[in-house]
């Protein structure tokens, strides 16, 4: 169904709910990462420029319904105004009521309000339609910029745009935009890599991409479980043992949808996950008894290359091993900046997403290398696994 934007609602003069997302990882006192921040500022320059009354709604952690003054999102305001160019931002120590109410009614066109943490109410993450109500108040038109917090269904990403005339923003757009080429309609070949620790948190994700790519690439120690699926000795690897008949049947379900699951062919091992352990690369049949996988090996990532130099699209959601602990980020990093390298020359349609894919593409430096990097997590997986998302759903 087609999206209302904002190229199709006039703002001037009007009061605008835009719902964001702010969560953002904060450290010491200071936002350790701004990329969210950073990709919400043209919807709100945008919408302030052309007169209207911004006023911006998000979470901020689990507060589980009451306020907690370690998760106001007063700190965010400094953050929030850099990333506008030194615009002010208003912050109101409510989110409904009298206090918000006076907020908007003072501000004047053009102006920035943030509101106070949405789930300080109880009713955010009920959905309910009384703290809809009170949220659809404040405002005259809705406008959801949080595709990262679409994957459930609050009041102030669901309830509200059924409440008010409701648009998409600038990086909603533009993430569904980019999900939709590579998921909906990719151009061919096609092909994913998906990693990560377990089958089991992954299997609507590995059944709907089998279904609709020519290549899936599994790495991680998601793979150990299909080597031990396949008969192959892991080792003391992380393995879901348990989840052997399902890494079949997964492996079945792709045979016959003509698409060709790709596993390592050798791995990097080590007797623990540390920094400085002695490690070896060994074939797949050959994982020493007390040795853990803990990445790919160069004939892996060699022979990966090789597989993205053929494709048109390419899905990424998972690094290929403990990353985060050299030398096992050596497979994850040399492979993406192959992708990396094939977007900018080889025509490759490159999108990733996910916490630690994002991490990961940083670490290589290549995140501004990859055609659409999304920092939606929760919201990214279950848009490749086939789910509807609420706050997508609500501007349809």
């Amino acid at each position: 169904m087609p999206r209302r934007g904002l190229d199709d609602i006039a703002v001037s003069g009007k009061r605008i709910f835009l719902r964001a997302d702010l969560n953002v990882p904060v450290r010491g006192g200071a936002v350790a990462d701004a990329t969210r921040i950073d990709r919400l500022a043209p919807t709100i320059l945008e919408l302030a420029d052309a007169g209207a009354k911004v006023i911006v709604a998000s979470h901020f952690g689990r507060p589980a319904g009451r306020p907690v003054p370690e998760m106001s999102l007063a700190p965010l305001v400094a953050p929030l105004s850099a990333a506008l160019g030194g615009k002010p931002v208003a912050f109101v120590a409510a989110t409904v009521g009298p206090e918000a109410e006076r907020a908007v009614a003072a501000a004047e066109a053009g102006d920035v309000l943030l509101l106070e943490n949405l789930r300080f109410h109880p009713g955010e993450e009920a959905n309910d339609p009384e703290f809809a109500g009170k949220l659809a108040s404040l405002a005259d038109i809705y406008v959801n910029d949080a595709f990262s917090a679409s994957h459930r269904a609050h009041a102030s990403v669901a309830a509200v745009a059924h409440l008010l005339p409701a648009a998409a923003g600038r990086l909603m757009e533009a993430e569904i935009g980019a999900l939709e080429t590579a998921l909906g309609s990719p151009a061919r070949p096609a092909g994913a890599i998906v990693g990560g620790a377990k089958i089991s948190t992954k299997l609507d994700l590995l059944g709907n991409l089998t279904e609709r790519f020519d290549m899936l690439a599994i790495g991680g120690a998601m793979a150990n479980t299909f080597l031990h699926a396949l008969g192959t000795d892991v080792g003391a690897s992380f393995c879901e043992r348990d989840m052997a008949d399902t890494a079949r049947s997964v492996l079945a379900r792709a045979d016959a949808s003509g698409c060709e699951i790709v596993l390592p062919s050798d791995v990097v091992v080590a007797p623990e996950l540390a920094d400085g352990v002695p490690s070896e690369v060994v074939p797949v049949g050959g994982v020493p008894s007390g040795m853990m996988i803990l990445d790919v090996g160069p004939g892996s990532a060699n022979g990966l290359a090789v597989r993205l130099g053929n494709l048109k699209t390419l899905v990424w959601n998972g690094p290929l091993g403990a990353f985060e602990t050299p030398p096992f980020d050596a497979g994850t990093m040399q492979v993406a900046r192959i992708a990396a390298d094939l977007t900018r020359h080889g025509g490759l349609h490159s999108v990733a997403g996910g916490g630690d894919t994002v991490a990961a593409l940083s670490a290589a430096g290549v995140v501004d290398e990859f055609s659409y990097v999304s920092t939606a997590g929760g919201a990214f997986l279950e848009w490749l696994e086939g789910k509807t998302l609420p706050g997508v759903a609500a501007l349809e």
